[in-house]
């Protein structure tokens, strides 16, 4: 199926989106295990990869992260624009077949990492992040990250459709988007998504 706002990129999602996320964020609880997150095209991957597509000269010929990757969306998306090399990286060890099959069946190459990368620097061009900004803990260690990543140069861009704890101040807008999502997971059927450059 194909992410209603990068209808060029073909992932394999949950259509039972409700149930799917309810039935097994219960159940894998159960057993310590994350919900998952890799089977949607959450609203701030989409307005991103939408934009890597778009403006491809933001990832052409460059080293990229696409940083909390889940499905793989944003990294598929910045091979599509000429990326040199792209790794994927996802603490959720299931995010690895997702990414390996969603880039199969676009017919491009994606690494994958399910190390935790905050404060590390693998020597990145561009840094991709979307929907991070979810949790206060999380985004207090990605703030000081993604300054000094930015600061030796780095380019940070993060697609958000209004997560609580974006830090704004520290953002400039590249651009808006309305997303089409699941009302189940998102409680809206658009969400105003917005891509920031980290400055």
């Amino acid at each position: 199926m194909q992410p209603p706002h990068v209808p060029e990129i073909a992932l394999r999602l949950a259509d039972e989106a409700h149930d799917l996320w309810h039935r097994t964020e219960e159940e894998l609880a159960e057993i310590g295990l994350p919900p998952p997150f890799w089977a949607f095209a959450w609203a701030g991957g989409q307005g991103l990869a939408r934009y890597v597509l778009d403006h491809a000269e933001t990832v052409s010929g460059k080293r990229v992260l696409d940083f909390a990757s889940g499905s793989g969306l944003v990294a598929i998306a910045a091979m599509q624009a000429g990326a040199k090399e792209v790794v994927g990286a996802d603490i959720d060890p299931f995010c690895e077949a997702a990414i390996r099959l969603n880039a199969e069946a676009n017919k491009m190459a994606v690494s994958f990492t399910g190390t935790d990368l905050v404060g590390h620097d693998g020597g990145w061009n561009v840094v991709l992040a979307g929907d991070v900004f979810y949790e206060k803990p999380f985004a207090d260690r990605l703030v000081p990250w993604f300054s000094a990543l930015r600061q030796r140069g780095a380019e940070i861009l993060v697609g958000d459709p209004g997560r609580a704890y974006l830090p704004k101040d520290r953002l400039e807008k590249l651009a808006t988007y309305e997303v089409p999502v699941t009302r189940a997971l998102e409680d809206a059927e658009v969400k105003r998504t917005t891509v920031w450059r980290f400055v």
